[in-house]
């Protein structure tokens, strides 16, 4: 793996909007709190432009992620905000110039198929966590996100206990791997492309927003049917913000769903972890070595920057 060098006051950011739109108010409010940890921002050109619901044409956005990879001044490339779009422009990301200039490369949602594809094509650690329109700008973007931050100028090893939330154990065990994963349905969208997420002896990450119990089956039978937990060392069931039944009178719940999916397997799998659309907002490394257990209710992550 390729760990990014950590940030120092001083450094420059840059802002790119890989996905949808982002709301310019509150990305420009969430600019200060950058400029609060010392590092100054470059926006990309194209961040306010529309198509639609996306964030500009196809080329455009994806020049922007070439130009801040590219700029020597630019030490970290951090996300605007998701949405949808993010693999419409990853066939045609140039891997080879990422690798030769690893960064801290910084977001999550629909930014996770930019994850996997970047750590599988470069082996770079990237981050999962909260985006400046998405999370940072507005008023109840809490104090205990804003610290996950500091996790990019020193390396810093974390450890997820029930002091952050309450976990639960739904399969007993300990393993060891690198974490990956991130937005449950985008990953269920790389399946058969070649940017699949890879699981194997891997702690895999998952998480949603906006998705029922009936849409999470759905998706967790594509990733069972794909043997990507049987693969898995361990699963990190992250939050799943707004899964409460609405369509449907009659419906399983999310912890029947998980139960049916993960409860008989051969790993550790504990949910409750404030990872995800939600807040506080845990900001991982994905690519970093890690460790669940259910003996301890815990997981540990090894520093993303070196």
């Amino acid at each position: 793996m390729i760990y990014p060098k950590r940030l120092t006051p001083g450094d420059t950011v840059g802002v790119i909007a890989p996905a949808s739109p982002p709301d310019l108010h509150f990305l420009h409010k969430a600019v200060p709190f950058l400029n609060e940890l010392g590092l100054h921002v470059k926006i990309a050109p194209h961040v306010s432009s529309t198509y639609g619901y996306l964030a500009g044409r196809d080329e455009d956005r994806l020049q922007d992620l070439h130009m801040m990879f590219a700029d020597r001044e630019v030490k970290a490339v951090i996300c605007a905000g998701g949405g949808f779009g993010t693999s419409r422009i990853v066939d045609s990301i140039d891997f080879s110039l990422i690798k030769k200039n690893p960064k801290v490369f910084w977001g999550y949602s629909d930014i996770t198929y930019l994850h996997t594809a970047i750590r599988q094509k470069t082996g770079l650690v990237t981050f999962h966590g909260p985006m400046l329109s998405s999370d940072i700008g507005k008023d109840n973007f809490d104090s205990f996100s804003k610290s996950m931050f500091t996790q990019l100028f020193q390396p810093t090893l974390l450890h997820y206990t029930e002091s952050i939330s309450p976990l639960r154990v739904i399969a007993e065990g300990e393993a060891t791997g690198r974490l990956v994963g991130g937005n449950l349905s985008l990953l269920v969208n790389s399946i058969g492309s070649s940017y699949e997420i890879d699981t194997k002896n891997r702690l895999l990450l998952i998480e949603d927003t906006g998705e029922e119990p009936y849409r999470l089956d759905s998706f967790f039978s594509q990733l069972k049917l794909a043997g990507k937990f049987e693969e898995a060392a361990g699963v990190v069931v992250g939050d799943f913000n707004e899964a409460a039944p609405k369509k449907r009178e009659k419906s399983l719940s999310l912890q029947e769903v998980l139960d049916h999916y993960f409860l008989d397997l051969d790993i550790p799998v504990l949910s409750g972890f404030k990872i995800g659309h939600c807040l506080p907002h845990y900001a991982v490394p994905l690519g970093s070595k890690a460790a669940l257990s259910s003996v301890s209710r815990s997981l540990s992550i090894q520093p993303g920057v070196s």
